[in-house]
This record gives structure tokens, sequence and C-alpha cells, in this order.
């Protein structure tokens, strides 16, 4: 028992592919993050655009 702990306690073979894991899991999170500020950021100015417009639009068709 003690020498199949000792051999898988060596054995690195998985290693590089747990490294590979890690630092795909972290290009994906930081695309992410990336795609969610920039989509957030163009659904509110898109938002605000068009209640200007419609605003503007409303007040010169209907006046007060």
């Amino acid at each position: 028992m003690l020498r199949k702990i000792k051999f898988f306690w060596q054995n690195d073979s998985g290693a590089v592919t747990v490294d590979w894991v890690v630092l795909t899991a972290a290009v994906v999170g930081l695309a992410m993050a990336a795609w969610a500020s920039a989509y957030d950021a163009s659904v509110t100015g898109v938002a605000g655009s068009t209640g200007d417009a419609v605003n503007a639009f409303s007040s010169t068709v209907f006046p007060d």
C-alpha cells in the first residue's frame, strides 16, 4: 500500500492537464467579465438614448 501511495505521489503526468484547465478557466472567466461589462454599458447607453428620443418625440407630438 505504501508503494502505491509513493508511486501516486511521484507520478506527475496529469499535472500539465491541470495547469491547462486552470489557465483555460481563467481566460474564459476574464472574457466573460469583459463581455458583461461591455454589454451592460452598451445596453444602458441604448436605453438612455431611446428614452431621450421618445421623450423628445412625445413632447413635440403631444405638447402639454
